[in-house]
């Protein structure tokens, strides 16, 4: 494990211990670009005399607006040089919301990663006090009178004397683990985005906890789609490169084949790209050949029965209340005969799923899903066709790592036990520890938890209990063996007009087990009975409803809108919110509603996929009202 101080220290040491290893492999156009550790070490440090040049100095805020690149991070690594603060955002991130966070966070500087993210936001620009704009990637832009400046003027000094070098090592004196790294500003899922204070110790928490749990080395090589400011992607790639493995930048358009390409022992991705990739697969198998697609299905069936009752014979599953002996004993020997009847099935079904494997590169060890919530059924789907899959729980707030289903933990159907040097508690209304087995507000204290949120003493007050537990506002429970269930989101909780309290991200999971559910959005506060705001796949829905209803779906807004038809569905939905899978009476939908537009980041998701319930609520007010009259 890392022994240094600060992740500044991290980078030099690994730099030195790992130099001629490969750290990066991006594109630029098609051209790919290796980049080993001696190569990031002097680009980070020609960049951080560019920086220092430029009056950046210790305590200084500079706002970063920039997707995934190699420039990215040697800019954050520059940034933390210097004792900067790095503010960073994507660059879909509303001018509403960039000029907010730079008034708030006090950024001096900004960076910007092109000359068209420049133009966009020039007229906000011009009106914010900022010392120095510099561009990422553009013309070689250099005018002081203006104080903007590219990267590629900045840098066309690359001599590096050994005095250089000196000197930027010798930054590392100046910088200590309780120093300000980071101002994370979350998407802000139910109102103002709040500035998320992170420090280096808070962050070395993470690269001294997380790499055991996936068995982390030099020889390890990741595929990196997320956004790179978001601290999930951001911590996978400070682990990455502490270890001093190699990360590959990937993109939506080239994922599927960068995996095949190059291998990857490791991919750190959110629900919402497996649940993408679930339905592309299923898809596609069923568009080339139903009867193999029905055949395939059938396999993964036979699959999670077979890894289900295996667990269940070894121990495997989540327990929270202790069983009489007997009991154990006859649930195991039911287990053991239908393992002894699938075993064959379940040997045809693996070889079957070799192909499946063979998309991800074959030599996948781990997918670590973070960022949400991964429902019950992808995990089985995933962990079926042989992929194994780490579901890991964290917050912003939390560096983000707080618990995790390591490669060493055996019980599935849980998050897994906390991280290392973590106080993990369930804790009910009253911040009261409550018994393992039931449920109540996830609780957590450790080196990992955040300072505090940036000048919102209202906020820092309603985030700790009095002992110094972070209140993160979900639900949970642990099973008897200390492993972390979640089950809710207490701040996401609709409340009907009877007083009943729901959990709408259960019933959302399950409602996206339709293949023409996009994504959908539970809705009924303070109303009579629930319903649903769904966003279709149109293709899927039109196919869904000639094979069961043997009708034609128009190509019209009018043939969403079908009483008769939109009932039907309903019916369908409410069969898979019954008793035997735990929902109550009245979790039942009242009423659907097919939206005609998709969630679009920045407006109602979040850039980590997340739904922002009260934009979602307010844009359809209306819908909603008539929906549940």
């Amino acid at each position: 494990m890392p022994s240094a101080p600060t992740l500044f220290h991290t980078f030099l040491e690994t730099c030195a211990r790992h130099k001629d290893n490969t750290a990066f492999i991006y594109r630029v156009g098609e051209d790919e670009q290796r980049v080993t550790y001696v190569k990031f070490f002097e680009d980070a440090l020609l960049l951080a005399r560019s920086f220092k040049a430029a009056k950046i100095r210790r305590g200084d805020k500079v706002f970063l607006l920039s997707d995934n690149r190699y420039a990215w991070i040697v800019t954050d690594m520059a940034l933390q040089a210097l004792g900067a603060v790095s503010v960073p955002r994507g660059c879909d991130t509303p001018a509403s919301e960039v000029e907010y966070i730079i008034n708030h966070s006090e950024s001096d500087f900004l960076i910007l990663e092109t000359d068209k993210l420049y133009n966009d936001l020039q007229p906000l620009i011009k009106n914010l006090k900022l010392k120095n704009v510099f561009i990422i990637s553009g013309a070689e832009k250099h005018s002081w009178f203006e104080k903007v400046v590219s990267y590629s003027k900045i840098l066309e000094e690359r001599t590096i004397e050994p005095r250089d070098i000196e000197w930027f090592k010798g930054l590392a004196g100046h910088i200590a683990p309780d120093d300000l790294l980071t101002i994370i500003y979350t998407s802000g899922t139910t109102g103002t985005p709040k500035g998320v204070m992170l420090t280096h110790s808070n962050i070395m928490h993470n690269v001294r906890t997380l790499p055991p749990l996936i068995n982390l080395g030099p020889d390890d090589l990741w595929v990196s789609i997320l956004p790179t400011w978001h601290i999930f992607e951001r911590a996978a790639e400070y682990i990455g490169m502490a270890s001093g493995s190699c990360l590959v930048y990937s993109s939506i358009r080239t994922f599927a084949a960068d995996l095949e390409t190059y291998k990857p022992t490791l991919v750190a991705t959110v629900p919402r790209l497996w649940e993408a990739l679930y339905s592309r697969i299923t898809s596609a198998l069923k568009k080339k050949d139903p009867k193999k697609a029905r055949m395939f299905n059938a396999l993964v069936a036979v699959s999670i029965a077979f890894r289900r009752n295996r667990r269940a014979l070894r121990g495997h599953l989540p327990v929270f209340v202790k069983r009489p002996a007997v009991a154990v004993l006859a649930g195991k020997l039911r287990a053991a005969m239908v393992c002894a009847a699938l075993y064959p099935l379940y040997v045809l079904a693996q070889k079957k799923f070799v192909m499946v494997q063979e998309k991800f590169g074959g030599r996948l060890k781990a997918a670590i899903s973070g960022g949400g919530s991964l429902p019950p059924y992808l995990d089985e789907w995933i962990d079926a066709i042989g992929i194994r899959i780490i579901n890991a729980y964290g917050l912003t707030e939390c560096s983000p790592a707080i618990a995790g289903r390591g490669l060493q933990c055996e019980i599935f159907g849980t998050i897994g036990p906390a991280v290392g040097e973590t106080d993990l508690r369930i804790a009910d209304e009253q911040d009261r520890e409550l018994p393992r087995g039931t449920e109540g507000e996830i609780q957590v204290r450790g080196a990992q938890v955040f300072k505090g949120y940036y000048k919102n003493d209202e906020a820092n007050a309603q985030a700790f209990t009095a002992d110094g537990f972070l209140r993160t506002g979900d639900l949970g429970r642990l099973t008897l063996t200390g492993e972390l269930v979640i089950t809710g989101r207490a701040k996401e909780i609709i409340v009907l007009a009877s007083g009943e309290n729901i959990d709408p991200t259960n019933i959302e999971a399950t409602l996206s087990v339709f293949p023409f559910v996009q994504d959908a959005v539970l809705v009924g506060q303070d109303k009579k009975g629930l319903g649903a705001l769904i966003v279709p796949d149109l293709e899927k829905l039109r196919e869904f409803v000639r094979e069961k209803y043997n009708q034609v779906l128009g190509e019209t807004e009018e043939a969403l809108r079908d009483k008769q038809l939109l009932d039907r569905l309903r019916e369908e939905m409410n069969k898979l919110l019954n008793a035997k899978k735990g929902f109550k009476p009245y979790e039942k939908l009242q009423n659907i509603y097919f939206l005609t537009k998709e969630f679009t980041l920045g407006e109602e998701l979040t850039n980590s996929f997340k739904k922002k319930r009260h934009v979602i609520e307010k844009k359809y007010r209306d819908i909603i009202n008539r929906l549940l009259k």
